[in-house]
């Protein structure tokens, strides 16, 4: 039995995975998955090497999942991954949402139309904007404008989450979410 134990800054991104994982898994019943939510990125930072230090489950896997937000990806990364304690860092993976989770969403508007029920979104798809939806500034805020304030960040993530392509390419931050994923299980998927 894995343990796939996931470090979370907020809870919409819990809502995403929840939504997330089961499909992602669905083929494997030896996967045991496990959400630890921070209370934002200075909780997350400030607890990490506690949390990972104390968790005794063997044959344990860890995610660290934290938004970039305008800080610099690999400097958030590398203090991230500085923070786990040496004897789980080999099996823990920290993964960077650019900007924000909201940039997965934009990269898959059908996804984003179909969990807030709402019609006409799916073809701005298209244009420049949301062909490269990490490089977003803000994408919380393009979404809500996007939606007409029909996205909250809850609700949202879980609704979006159940419709979210897992082999969508427009946001790199994804892809590499899903692909580490991949690895540090060692399964096909």
């Amino acid at each position: 039995m894995i343990n796939l134990v996931f470090f979370l800054e907020e809870p919409s991104a819990e809502a995403l995975l929840k939504a997330l994982i089961p499909r992602l898994l669905a083929q494997y019943e030896d996967i045991s998955v496990y959400y630890l939510v921070f209370e934002g990125k200075q909780d997350l930072e400030k607890k990490l090497n506690k949390r990972l230090k104390g968790w005794r489950r063997p044959d344990s896997r860890f995610i660290v999942l934290r938004d970039q937000d305008s800080a610099n990806c690999q400097d958030v990364k590398l203090r991230l991954q500085q923070l786990c304690p040496d004897d789980k860092r080999n099996r823990t993976l920290v993964r960077i949402a650019c900007r924000e989770l909201e940039s997965w969403y934009l990269a898959d508007l059908d996804a984003v139309e179909k969990g807030l029920i709402i019609s006409g979104i799916a073809p701005y798809q298209r244009k420049r904007k949301y062909r490269n939806p990490d490089a977003i500034y803000k994408p919380s805020h393009e979404l809500e404008r996007l939606t007409n304030r029909n996205y909250q960040k809850i609700s949202g993530s879980r609704a979006i989450g159940a419709y979210l392509k897992l082999d969508n390419k427009r946001s790199n931050s994804f892809n590499v979410f899903i692909n580490g994923l991949k690895a540090i299980l060692g399964y096909d998927i």
